[in-house]
């Protein structure tokens, strides 16, 4: 069968470049050799057009709702399993058998305490920094750390550095909490699942017994899960060109952190919260929604609808139940921002504008709604979105390491400005 091929016609020349299939999706154009061909290159703003590596990890399908990690659905990964398990899959490629996933837990749970002089770090920080920019720092200071799990030629080395990522994200998180509400950092315990050990380490007080509650946890566990990845996304692509330089995965991971924390990527769970403090009470929602409707007014309804997702946000769907089971739990009568949330929420489902132009709420919407009921102010929304992420970045990051194709990341330019401009000495210049 010859291979299938697409043309493009520049001029009187015409041009032939492989088509390549991959196991669902859109097919693609391999335009490698373009520029030795045509002398061109492709112009791709935000490479929305672009597939910048093939990757076997997350298959996302915008217009079905879809979104799968390895091959499995995310409504069955988010009923049946739990965070450490994906985040097995998401390293290895398979599930984990019991003595796989057992090993698994051990390795992480026994790398969740952080170097000691890492608390001393923290303090040249503000009390009231925002805690991106402390994960962020800290983050990217782990190689100054670490030193034996740097090398990324040596496999070895580069599976300790993903185990040590994945244990201590959660360990920094919450140091970084705790640092900005002037309390003492708590060292994490061995005998507590992965969510309920970061959740005792941000709410726990050395004056009292923390107790976990399950139903908190499990929340927190579905969160982590369902942001785990979210295949070439604006942070994943960030690590990977960190990535392609050679540079530590501290230091890649460091750069997901910080591409992470601008309001147009991660930061939209915190602006949805910021929205329905913004409303501030039910009898208030009619005059928003009319000024949303309204292109003119400049209002935006935070939370609902995606970029990617032209239907319903498979992770919304999963979120939905376990938000009410929260709300229920900590209750909503004395809460006038999740009285809000729970009205708009109806109005967006049973509205015909919102209806027709698909504005259904996201896991953003949701994931806020329960991160704020269980206690977490929003400037640390972006934080736990990346302690989430940490092992898709990961993930990512050892496909793109390990895959022979790997090259640095350059990408080219339209140039627009001044062409073979004179140099004029200062005293020549008006």
């Amino acid at each position: 069968m010859a291979e299938e091929v697409a043309k493009l016609v520049v001029g009187d020349q015409t041009f032939e470049f492989p088509v390549l299939h991959g196991t669902v999706g859109p097919d693609v154009i391999d335009i490698r050799s373009l520029y030795a061909k045509t002398g061109m290159f492709t112009y791709d703003p935000g490479f929305t057009s672009t597939a910048a590596c093939d990757s076997s990890i997350t298959y996302i399908d915008g217009d079905k709702g879809e979104l799968m990690y390895r091959g499995y659905p995310i409504e069955q990964l988010a009923e049946k399993s739990n965070y450490l398990e994906v985040c097995y899959l998401l390293l290895y490629g398979e599930l984990p058998n019991a003595w796989q996933l057992n090993d698994f837990k051990d390795r992480v749970t026994r790398h969740t305490m952080v170097h000691e002089q890492i608390h001393y770090f923290f303090r040249g920080f503000r009390r009231d920094a925002h805690p991106m920019a402390v994960v962020c720092g800290v983050v990217g200071a782990m190689a100054a750390f670490y030193h034996d799990s740097i090398d990324i030629s040596d496999a070895q080395q580069r599976e300790i550095a993903s185990i040590r990522m994945i244990a201590k994200i959660p360990t920094i998180v919450a140091m970084a909490y705790k640092y900005s509400v002037g309390q003492p950092f708590v060292y994490p315990r061995n005998d507590l699942d992965y969510s309920s050990n970061f959740l005792r380490m941000c709410f726990s007080v050395p004056a009292e017994e923390y107790v976990v509650n399950p139903v908190i946890a499990r929340a927190l566990d579905l969160i982590f899960t369902l942001h785990a990845d979210h295949e070439q996304n604006a942070s994943t692509s960030t690590v990977r060109l960190a990535g392609s330089s050679d540079a530590n995965p501290f230091a890649c991971i460091a750069a997901g952190v910080a591409c992470l924390w601008g309001p147009a990527h991660g930061g939209a769970n915190e602006a949805a919260l910021n929205m329905l403090r913004e409303i501030g009470t039910v009898d208030r929602i009619p005059e928003f929604i009319a000024k949303a409707k309204d292109k003119n007014s400049g209002v935006r309804l935070m939370g609902f609808g995606h970029r990617v997702y032209k239907n319903y946000d498979p992770r919304a769907k999963v979120m939905q139940d376990t938000a009410k089971e929260v709300l229920a739990l900590m209750g909503v009568e004395n809460n006038p921002t999740l009285q809000v949330a729970q009205e708009l929420e109806k109005i967006a489902l049973s509205d015909p504008y919102f209806i027709e132009r698909k504005l259904y709420p996201n896991v953003d919407f949701y994931s806020g709604i329960i991160l704020d009921a269980i206690g977490f102010p929003t400037s640390m929304f972006t934080a736990i979105f990346a302690l989430s992420r940490t092992v898709g970045w990961i993930a990512q990051w050892k496909e793109m390491i390990a895959d022979p194709q790997k090259k640095i990341g350059r990408p080219r330019q339209l140039y627009d400005g001044a062409v073979t401009r004179d140099y004029k000495p200062l005293i020549d210049r008006e």
